[in-house]
């Protein structure tokens, strides 16, 4: 019984993303854009001599232009500014956090006085706080406290927060989501 082999995944790398030098194939022209270069369309040959006359690499850019368009720069130096770019677009995201806060339809004055002081601290910190009445067996039947207990948190957190939407029931649980007004945070 003959075994049957595989051959192995190619691995893609950094180097792989863009073709630089000689792996640039399939093209007679190319744009050359960048600093130190006279910029406009050169044949693949003249573009690669450029290159090597400055000791540096031709690295293609943007592949799907016609014709494509190269830089001629170092290519470690390039990779290290690509890198560097891609952290900063990283730490300018922005993460999103929702915390819940249930309630059940008779949440007496303490316990929502409390949920209050936690849910006023979330929004101070920049949180998304999601509000939700949850109704267990036949608490359905009182739907419209969990409205007004919804009300009255809202009105509550007017100054620290807005709601997104209306507060919406989905199957047994009556929910609203707060997100922090500007300036709010501590």
């Amino acid at each position: 019984m003959a075994k049957n082999f595989r051959r192995p995944l190619r691995v893609t790398r950094e180097e792989d993303k863009h073709r630089i030098n000689e792996r640039i194939r399939g093209v007679n022209e190319v744009r050359l854009v960048g600093e130190n270069v006279e910029q406009g369309v050169f044949s693949i040959d003249q573009a690669r001599a450029m290159a090597k006359e400055q000791g540096l690499d031709l690295i293609e850019i943007v592949p799907n232009s016609v014709p494509p368009v190269c830089r001629i720069v170092d290519y470690s130096k390039f990779k290290y500014e690509q890198k560097k770019k891609q952290k900063e677009l990283k730490a300018k995201q922005q993460k999103t956090v929702i915390k819940e806060i249930r309630f059940g339809p008779q949440t007496d004055e303490h316990d929502f006085n409390f949920k209050l002081k936690h849910a006023e601290n979330f929004l101070k910190e920049g949180s998304k706080v999601k509000a939700f009445v949850q109704f267990i067996g036949r608490q359905i039947v009182f739907k419209n406290q969990g409205f007004e207990l919804l009300g009255k948190f809202i009105e509550a957190l007017d100054d620290l927060g807005k709601p997104e939407a209306e507060p919406k029931l989905e199957g047994k649980r009556l929910s609203v989501i707060l997100t922090p007004k500007p300036g709010v945070k501590k």
